[in-house]
């Protein structure tokens, strides 16, 4: 395991730790308590959908516009092509 692998491992053990502990000393009631890491639950998980939403959205923009800029370099290669084979075939024709 690297340590990198074990450094988060860690991070995850302390917070799983303080969240248990700050649940065994929490001042309300254990019914306001779940209430309030259920709001606070949904808050993140709604946080999170759309950061991935407009991650996904971005990449979308991102794959549009080089799928764009390719099209207009073909369309370009195309017709520098053209243009130089219209511009040769007299020289052939002579």
């Amino acid at each position: 395991m690297s340590s990198t692998s074990k450094v988060i491992i860690g991070a995850l053990a302390g917070v799983a730790a303080g969240l248990a502990i700050g649940l065994l000393f929490a001042p309300d009631k254990g019914t306001e308590t779940r209430r309030m890491i259920g709001e606070r639950y949904d808050d993140l998980t709604n946080t999170w959908k759309d950061k991935f939403n407009d991650l996904v959205q971005g990449i979308k923009d991102e794959y549009s516009a080089v799928k764009d800029k390719t099209k207009d370099v073909a369309e370009n290669a195309k017709n520098t092509a053209a243009n130089m084979k219209n511009e040769a075939r007299p020289q052939f024709n002579s």
